[in-house]
Parts: C-alpha cells; structure tokens; sequence
C-alpha cells in the first residue's frame, strides 16, 4: 500500500497519479488525511498527559516522604484521571489507526510515468514482436482437438474428478508438462535465480502482504475451517518469505524462483476464451521473483522481461510484449509488460506471462525493509514475473506445430521430454 508520508506530502499528485488508473482517490485520500490529523493529536495528547502522569507520580512519592498526606492524596486523584484520559485517547488512537488501514489498503498502487492512458486491453501497447509465424496444414485443429487426437489431456475426467477447469494430462501430456517445467526451473536457476519450494496454502497476513487480500474480485479458494488460502500464485508464499524482515544492502538483490501449482477461481469466466486450456482454475506455472533496491529496480524489470523473452524465443514460439495501460493494470503494480504468444489454429494472441514492478507497494504491507550504509531502513521494492505459466504454453506449442507426421517438439525442449515427436 501507499506510504501516508507519500500521500500527505505529495497528495495532488497520488490524486491525479490515481485518476490515470480510473480511481477516484479524492474522497478517499481526505479522508485518510483527515483520520492521520486525527491519530496525530490524539498521539500529542496522549504524550502530554503521560508527561504530566509522569511528574505527578514523582511528586506524590516527595509529597508522601515530607508528610503532605492532603497533597499527595489529591495528586493520586489526578493521577487516575490521567490514566483515563490516557486510556480514552488511545481507544480513539487505535480506532483512527484501525479505520486508516481500512482506507489505505483500498487505494491501489500509483502507475509509473510511462504507463500509457487507457481503459481496456485494446488500449496496451506493443513494445516489440518476434518469432516466426508459423504454416499450419489444411486440416489443422485447435489444441483441445489434438489433445483428444493424441490423448494427452483428458478435460471430461477433470469434471468427473473435479469440476470444468482442471484438467488431467496423460502419456505425453503428463510428460509435456514435466518437461516444461524442468525447462523453465533450470533456465531460471542459470540466470542466478535460487530455486525454492513453497507451500500451495497461505494465511490471511501472506494474502494481505501481497495485495491479494482483501480479495476484492472472489478469485481465492479460502479453505474456512482453517482459514488458509490457495496459491494464486507462488509470488504470494515466496514474497511473503521476506515478510517483517530487514535486510542489509549488500544482500541485494535477491532473486528467487519458483514451481507451483496455480489455483484461481476465475469468477465470471465464461464463452470460447476458456475453452480447452485457455482458463482453468488449477495450472502449473514457474514464477520468478526479486527484492530490489528502489534505485535499481526498473532496469531490473527490463532484464527480466528480457530473460523472459529468451524463453518463448527457445520454445520458438510467435511472441509480443505489450506494455498495459492503466486501465488494465492489477490493482498492485506500478508497471507490467505482457508477454503473449500467438495460438495459430485459433488464430489468436495468449498472454503467458506478466512481468512487474510493484516498487514500495507490496513492501510497505509486508514491512520489507533494508538498511543501507547509513544505518536507516527503508522499503525494498518487489518485482515478479511468470516464467512462464504452462497452459497456453502448452496450447501454443500443440497448435503451432502440428504437422501431417504428428506434433514436434522445440528442439530446446527434446532434452526434457525424451521424443521429438508426439504421434
């Protein structure tokens, strides 16, 4: 969340800064700003009043030994009304400073300068493209189709077992997507990410550390009884390993990476879009992310959409890079660049990754901080990026290279299936 020092020292800009994200910030920031004024008086107060607690429980103790029974006796009085003030105050205090979080995690993050206007996805730019497009036979068929063909995912015995949205992968479809996940770890782990294994539930302050709680669009599974949450993503228990932690300087950055399964509701999901793998509400992704110092973090999020970007050219696979919009921002970043590859027998773009810079937003909910060569903490910031998320991955990669002798397979990727074909 914001910082309220940011808020109350620059509040016309996180106003307009807010407007360019379609967020009407006015009446929430004065009201955040009205409520600080309040915490801060009532803290001067309280100060004042323990001041004078603290004098008058010294004078009684010289009252009592100069035998001034009436005057200490009227001193403990005032003492215990002090203590009531005192109390009151920090009652008032306390609610001030419960209503301010209320407020602050309900303003979402500023974008950067160079996040372009707009409203919708159609609104994104196109930073750069590559890849090859590839020629399809006559009598080429959407990956769902091959996946029945070939018998490598099977989505009814997903509904039998669970529900629409997730999947059973058989044969080489199982092995498809061991390969792609291996692939992408020992990529990771060469570009000096160290690879760690987190759990798939989290509780309420990871959810909240990340920005995923509150859950403002439903798309959680919160398992009640014990109060934990299924992953949406390994960003959330990664992340949340450096949370209420202060790190010296020189442990910058740090770069982890990540294999989990995925779990998301995907409330409203609904029509040809979610077809075959192109939404489900368990998937497989491996996830990259970095502890930055604020100085350097925006040409850290250029090197990991670069490394990105090296891996869907490996798969070679159609690839763009879009820069999003405003508008079409999480409620949590501060910049984002898609990564989409293009799905040619349903002749449509994928998005497969999202890399981002959340600057100071998620740390200052975390409370990461570190301290630097003058000895004073200040918060990281915290990027992260998939790399990649398997389904459409998996769909491009059927779609594109289908041929008449069956689907081959990127020769990057031979190593880890064990065939080159699947037929």
């Amino acid at each position: 969340m914001l910082t309220l020092k940011y808020i109350t020292e620059n509040t016309d800009e996180v106003i307009a800064r807010l407007a360019k994200k379609h967020f009407d910030g006015k009446a929430i920031i004065a009201q955040v700003i009205e409520l600080d004024n309040t915490r801060k008086a009532s803290q001067v107060k309280v100060d004042t009043a323990s001041a004078e607690l603290n004098n008058l429980s010294k004078e009684i103790g010289m009252l009592m030994k100069q035998g001034k029974q009436a005057e200490a006796t009227q001193a403990k009085e005032k003492t215990i009304e002090l203590k009531e003030i005192i109390k009151l105050l920090g009652d008032q205090q306390g609610d001030a400073e419960q209503k301010l979080n209320e407020l602050l995690v309900q303003i979402p993050n500023l974008p950067h300068a160079s996040v372009p206007e707009g409203r919708h996805a159609e609104d994104n730019l196109v930073e750069r493209s590559g890849g090859a497009m590839p020629t399809l036979p006559t009598d080429a068929v959407p990956h769902w189709d091959l996946a029945k063909k070939y018998d490598l995912i099977d989505f009814e015995l997903g509904v039998k077992i669970s529900g629409a949205g997730f999947p059973v992968y058989k044969g080489k479809g199982a092995r498809l997507q061991r390969a792609l996940i291996n692939f992408f770890l020992d990529n990771a782990t060469a570009a000096g990410y160290l690879e760690v294994q987190p759990p798939y539930v989290v509780n309420a302050a990871s959810g909240y550390g990340t920005g995923q709680l509150p859950d403002k669009e439903g798309q959680m599974y919160h398992c009640t009884v014990d109060d934990l949450y299924l992953i949406p993503t390994a960003e959330v228990p990664v992340t949340n390993i450096y949370r209420d932690v202060i790190l010296a300087e020189s442990e910058l950055p740090i770069k982890n990476t990540a294999y989990s399964a995925c779990f998301r509701r995907e409330a409203g999901s609904y029509g040809k879009d979610v077809r075959g793998l192109n939404r489900l509400h368990q998937f497989d992704k491996v996830e990259i992310v970095q502890i930055q110092h604020p100085d350097k973090s925006y040409e850290t999020l250029d090197q990991m959409v670069n490394y990105v970007q090296t891996l869907v050219e490996k798969l070679e696979l159609p690839w763009r890079i879009l820069r999003l919009c405003a508008g079409d921002m999480s409620f949590t970043s501060a910049l984002t660049f898609d990564f989409e590859v293009y799905s040619a027998a349903q002749e449509r773009w994928l998005e497969v990754s999202s890399v981002s810079n959340f600057e100071s937003y998620q740390a200052n909910r975390l409370k990461c901080r570190f301290k630097g060569n003058d000895k004073k903490t200040q918060l990281v910031h915290t990027l992260n990026g998939s790399a990649m998320a398997l389904p459409r991955i998996v769909a491009a990669l059927l779609e594109n290279n289908q041929t008449p002798e069956g689907i081959r397979i990127p020769k990057a990727l031979v190593p880890y299936t064990g065939f080159e074909i699947i037929n």
